[in-house]
């Protein structure tokens, strides 16, 4: 089995900065990417950013600039660096890792969210 942990939600004022890491664990062959999206009551999940071993990263254009996704050596661990943080960033925000459990079969993983309000 495959755990997704996410960590580090809460509260910030508006133009703050904030971090999330998410830990991955249990039976993995390889991992080949990973990723942060966000989800509110009123929209669908969106994608926020995301990191591959062959295509670098990607943004979403409203977050370009201000957020940083980075993973550790190990491939174990995905950050995101949130900074000059908007109202509108307010969402749960979920970790999403792609990965291989035997040599031919891989699926993704979610993590359980982690809250994230933007708020004065």
């Amino acid at each position: 089995q495959v755990q997704v942990m996410e960590s580090g939600g809460g509260l910030v004022q508006p133009g703050g900065s904030l971090s999330l890491s998410c830990a991955v664990s249990g039976s993995i062959f390889t991992i080949v990417a990973m990723g942060w999206y966000r989800q509110t009551p009123a929209k669908e999940r969106e994608l926020v950013a995301t990191i591959n071993r062959g295509d670098g990263v990607n943004y979403a254009d409203s977050v370009k600039g201000r957020l940083t996704i980075s993973v550790d050596n190990a491939w174990k661990t995905v950050y995101l660096q949130m900074s000059s943080l908007k109202p509108e960033d307010t969402a749960v925000y979920y970790c999403n890792v792609r990965a291989y459990t035997t040599a031919t079969m891989w699926d993704d993983y979610w993590g359980q969210g982690t809250q994230v309000t933007v708020s004065s």
